[in-house]
């Protein structure tokens, strides 16, 4: 019917007369129902094929942002408890301090002002240097010989700060040395690094100094870096050799220095660098 040698105006008049057909026959019958119906099922399959395109992406485009908000939210969270581990180190320092010599809390035992979190960048390739690099610096107004943590215990202090990043010098650098108190009977004490990553070492130790295995050693203020109360580490071997001048005792750093990813940085606060001075 709708060949070429049929001709236009006979196409046209059978397509109109089709057309009125149909629109009156769906109108007033019970059979264009049952035909639109029909219409409608066969054509149904193509319209959710046709659909089918804009859901795929609509799916992943909300499960990208589902994922982005996900990460988002995790990272806060990992901020979140860094800063929080920070404050109960401090609160555990605080509680014995408070049971112990209650009229003697002072500035000594107050936590440092300000903290800020930050990242490591890289690790430094030198295995006889035990540094890193972090994405702060003295655009977020660090200086050098700030105290760095993690959610542990004390990681190393800062050093070469630059605008944007700085170098972390970590407390098992053969030329890093932290002041330290035995948690148990307040003994003061050095704590050296001594190039590897899960031993350090402590510094002239007589050999009739209280120290046990076991042992936690945590900062004891002085020298003006860390604050006082911070975990550091805990005895793990003693030799009291009488040959030797002094007894070798090591320890395990308290802090994951072979997988730390966030970092704390601490401001002294200004009464204890006046302590200090």
């Amino acid at each position: 019917m709708f060949g070429r040698t049929v001709s236009l105006q006979l196409r046209l008049f059978v397509a109109v007369f089709l057309s009125i057909v149909l629109i009156i026959g769906d109108r007033y019958t019970q059979g264009g129902t049952v035909v639109r119906t029909s219409l409608n099922t066969l054509v149904s399959p193509l319209i959710y094929v046709a659909n089918l395109p804009y859901e795929l992406f609509s799916f992943s485009a909300k499960s990208l942002h589902t994922r982005d908000q996900l990460l988002t939210e995790n990272e806060a969270l990992k901020k979140k408890q860094m800063l929080q581990s920070e404050q109960l180190q401090q609160y555990q320092f605080l509680a014995r301090e408070n049971q112990k010599l209650r009229a003697l809390l002072g500035s000594s035992a107050k936590q440092s002002n300000r903290k800020i979190i930050a990242q490591v960048l890289s690790v430094h390739s030198n295995p006889y240097s035990h540094q890193v690099v972090i994405n702060r610096g003295t655009t977020d107004e660090l200086s050098e010989g700030q105290a760095v943590i993690d959610e542990m215990g004390v990681v190393g202090q800062l050093t070469k700060v630059g605008s944007t990043t700085s170098r972390v010098l970590l407390m098992t650098d053969t030329t890093h040395a932290t002041p330290v108190r035995i948690l148990r009977n307040d003994v003061r004490t050095v704590v050296e690094g001594i190039g590897k990553i899960n031993v350090v070492k402590l510094s002239h130790v007589p050999h009739s100094l209280d120290v046990r295995i076991g042992d936690v050693l945590v900062t004891s203020g002085l020298g003006g870096t860390f604050p006082e109360g911070y975990p550091v580490a805990v005895v793990t071997e003693i030799n009291r050799d009488e040959g030797q001048p002094f007894a070798q005792v090591y320890a395990e750093p308290i802090a994951q220095l072979d997988r730390i990813r966030l970092l704390v940085i601490l401001w002294r606060n200004k009464q204890e660098r006046l302590n200090n001075d």
